[in-house]
């Protein structure tokens, strides 16, 4: 019998994405409490801005635009606030800016601790091979990589994660 395997991504629907954002902006520019705040969220090349007169309308904007993201279906993980990951608008001029862009790929060091909780704590039995920014696992039983996809799916990982190719 031949080996079984699927592909473990992280990749983010970049229409989903602009979809989500054109109904935030919708929202903020019909809203009361965002009215006379400079309040404004756009696509900037590869980012997201998002733009207010204070640092609390800027947090909200980025609220509004994560509610529209939930609901579109896009994890809340694939988007980057910078170096930390900790959304904390920047005063500019007399405005605070918020730049957010979107994860896609596994990075290297994710790639191995994700590796790692498959060898560890996964079925004896399962293979796991790191292939560019993307992760291939193998075995010759399909429940051992079902148990493997319950696995990462209730593991806290700093990714997004989506299982393609599952032969």
């Amino acid at each position: 019998m031949a080996d079984s395997s699927f592909d473990i991504v992280s990749k983010t629907d970049k229409q989903e994405v602009s979809n989500a954002l054109n109904q935030a902006a919708k929202e903020i520019s019909t809203r009361y409490d965002f009215r006379g705040v400079g309040a404004s969220i756009e696509w900037s090349g590869e980012a997201i801005v998002m733009k207010a007169n204070s640092e609390e309308r800027c947090l909200a904007v980025l609220d509004v635009f994560q509610t529209k993201l939930v609901k579109r279906g896009v994890s809340l993980k694939s988007l980057d606030y910078g170096g930390d990951g900790d959304p904390e608008p920047k005063p500019s001029g007399k405005e605070h800016r918020l730049d957010a862009s979107l994860k896609d790929g596994i990075s290297q060091e994710n790639a191995k601790k994700i590796s790692k909780l498959i060898r560890d704590e996964g079925p004896k039995s399962v293979k796991a091979r790191i292939e560019g920014d993307e992760l291939r696992v193998t075995s010759k039983s399909r429940d051992d990589l079902q148990e493997v996809q319950r696995l990462l799916k209730g593991a806290d990982l700093d990714v997004a994660l989506q299982f393609t190719n599952y032969r």
